[in-house]
């Protein structure tokens, strides 16, 4: 063993020949035996009793989430059958009313058209109106998540789960259920229906059950989100089971009132049964303990030998500090990371491994963590150490503390992880990502290119005639030819103006590099791409019109990367309108609204034949395309830019109007800067 750490092993004192226990240490060997036995008995009646109470509450999660699943199928198919009527008739609200007083924890029916408009809604008579305290128009995203994805499957759609304000400062969770209704074939509308999960659990509790556990909806982090159940869990015998939902699923959890078990109960059996047993075992004791010593000792080298090995085996390196900060142990990994030897570690006042200019800033750091009223976090922390070479590289340490053979504190073990190899990995990465970014900004200039040679022939060709008109009226000069040449060379220097703005504006597109997040407002993103997309615009005989809330909101982002998304899209729809659309119907509307009080939409609506359902499906595939010239990157990069601002892109097709008008409408999401805050 290691003299450094020699003071935290178990002292042993030597044999002495001959030397023979004396008779009450035998006896206290034989009630030690039987205390030991009565435990072992009792522990184990114990894990029996305990094994027993989890399977019963296993037992009872598996029921109620089957419970749950069958009721909330058995609405679904209430709701299907009651949208079938129509949406305003006195028929359909009776029939609202009744389904809802079947099932309580229905609170509100509604009849939307496909523009998710609200037709006709009814609020349970049960209770008071569930949006008497929030507006339902403030809770519409899950709803419209649930029903595009309704829409796209053509079945009933579960939403997620949101928090609704009541009165009294109180708030309950709830789901929508969303149906989409169909009639000859096509989509006519959708039924929605919200259910409180409070509720939902009270009517599925089992009677049996009902008085031995608490049944909850909980998230993934634990976060409890409803529950019921007349007693409180006391959190020993713990069950979870996912209720798996069309659309979503929640995580069901069943906690049991039980404590773990007394006891009482078993004494007299374990005293009974543990003094047979430790009469048998103080006999097998004393005739073997020699052998077991000898035994134990061989097996004590072999664990310390193999400890060893596995110490210096790691890659992990590993450092144990005394209570005043000094090494008094390292592993060959941790040598070979920083470059020096154990004894050089050991020996050093300072750890020669920290950086010279942070010294100070790491003896006040170390202080602190070896102050005796820290608490350690288990987490570890980052920094940065040097190598023997003076190589600076990052490390992650995790440091817990060692204690002594008695319990007591007596320095710190601490595990360091070289992260060099890691950054370098992620660096490469990044890189890689910048040259596929930048590699998509050109490919969209070399699209451009067509149309910056028609944009830019207008005013050369301008150029061209006003400068062979001046040059004609110099061969015959009169009164009038200074004014003349004057106004000429006007009209010249504004087309070479015009020109130099259209060339301008892809210089600024294609040289911005900045990635850091930044404040814009949505009016100035729109004003930035705008000179581009007019462009193709004015190619293919399109107009541009515009959309912004006032006053337009400010969202944080990667503005050059957001740039490329909204070009891609509007390129995308007036692409899409070249062929098929007729010029008086040529409109991209490029849309923004705030959504909620954290989120503003963007949207580019076009005019085009639509998308059609299995070009939809890989749409965001990377090197998937339509055209002959594409490369197949420009939605699949809209799709990751979004992602890593945290919003989400999606698309629809417009309902086909009878005049034959339809279209496209790509939606995708931003942070607002600064969160907008619902009335109160």
């Amino acid at each position: 063993m290691r003299p450094e750490l020699a003071r935290l092993a178990p002292e042993r004192s030597p044999d002495r020949p001959g030397r023979r226990l004396p008779r009450a240490l035998l006896w206290a060997a034989l009630v030690a035996l039987l205390l030991v036995a009565q435990t072992l008995l009792v522990a184990l009646t114990i894990s029996y009793e305990s094994t027993r109470a989890q399977e019963r509450t296993d037992e009872a999660a598996t029921q109620a989430a089957a419970e749950i699943r069958q009721r909330a199928q058995a609405m679904l198919q209430s709701l299907q059958a009651l949208h079938r009527r129509a949406g305003e008739s006195l028929e359909w609200r009776m029939e609202a009313e009744t389904l809802m007083r079947n099932y309580r924890e229905m609170v509100r029916i509604e009849r939307r058209d496909q523009q998710l408009h609200t037709v006709a809604a009814l609020d349970t008579p049960l209770r008071e109106p569930f949006f008497s305290r929030w507006p339902r128009a403030e809770m519409e995203l899950e709803t419209e998540v649930a029903c595009a994805a309704a829409r796209r499957t053509m079945t009933p759609t579960f939403s997620r789960s949101q928090f609704v304000p009541q009165p009294g400062g109180m708030g309950v969770e709830m789901v929508d259920i969303c149906v989409p209704l169909q009639e000859a074939g096509q989509l006519v509308g959708y039924g929605v229906a919200s259910i409180v999960l409070a509720t939902l659990l009270e009517e599925t509790r089992h009677s049996e059950w009902a008085r031995s556990v608490e049944v909850s909806f909980v998230e993934a982090d634990g976060t409890r989100l409803a529950r019921a159940g007349a007693v409180r869990g006391a959190g020993v015998y713990v069950a979870e089971r996912v209720v798996d939902l069309a659309g979503t699923s929640l995580q069901l959890r069943v906690d049991a009132a039980q404590r773990r078990p007394s006891l009482i109960p078993n004494i007299t059996t374990a005293l009974v049964l543990g003094l047979s047993i430790g009469l048998f075992g103080v006999v097998l004791l004393l005739v073997r303990d020699g052998r077991r010593r000898a035994r134990a000792e061989a097996a004590l080298g072999e664990a310390l030998a193999f400890r060893r090995a596995m110490e210096d085996s790691l890659i992990t390196g590993l450092r144990a500090r005394d209570r005043h900060g000094h090494i008094v142990y390292v592993n060959p990994a941790f040598c070979h990371m920083v470059g020096f030897t154990a004894p050089e570690l050991q020996e050093a006042e300072t750890p020669p491994y920290w950086p010279p200019e942070q010294v100070s800033t790491y003896r006040a750091r170390q202080a602190e963590r070896l102050d005796p009223g820290h608490e350690v976090s288990r987490e570890g922390y980052e920094t940065v150490f040097m190598r023997k070479n003076g190589e600076r590289f990052p490390v992650m340490v995790y440091e817990a503390p060692l204690v002594d053979r008695t319990g007591k504190h007596a320095g710190w073990m601490g595990a360091v992880v070289d992260l060099s190899a890691q950054r370098k990995v992620e660096d490469l990465s990044r890189q890689q990502q910048e040259r596929l970014q930048a590699t998509a900004r050109l490919a969209s200039v070399g699209e451009m290119a067509s149309l910056l040679s028609h944009e830019l022939n207008q005013p050369l060709a301008a150029i061209a005639s006003y400068a062979t008109g001046s040059l004609n009226m110099l061969e015959s000069p009169d009164a009038d030819t200074l004014p003349m040449l004057q106004q000429g060379l006007l009209r010249i220097a504004e087309q070479a103006e015009r020109a130099g703005r259209v060339i301008k504006s892809v210089h600024d597109f294609v040289r911005r590099r900045h990635q850091a997040h930044e404040v814009i407002a949505a009016d100035a993103l729109i004003d930035s791409v705008l000179p581009l997309v007019r462009l193709q615009a004015r190619k293919s005989g399109a107009r541009i019109e515009l959309d912004i809330a006032q006053p337009a909101p400010r969202v944080k982002i990667d503005r050059t990367m957001v740039e490329q998304v909204l070009l891609n899209l509007a390129r995308n729809g007036l692409q899409a309108m070249e062929r098929d659309t007729p010029l008086e119907r040529r409109v991209l509307t490029l849309r923004v609204q705030p959504v909620q009080q954290r989120w503003a939409a963007f949207s580019v609506v076009d005019a085009g034949p639509g998308i059609p359902a299995e070009v939809g499906q890989k749409l965001f595939t990377p090197f998937f395309t339509t055209r002959d010239e594409g490369m197949g990157l420009g939605l699949s990069l809209c799709r990751t830019v979004v992602e890593q601002h945290g919003g989400a892109i999606d698309f629809e097709n417009l309902p086909r109007q009878p005049d034959g008008s339809g279209g496209t409408v790509f939606r995708f999401t931003l942070p607002l800067a600064v969160a907008r805050h619902a009335p109160s």
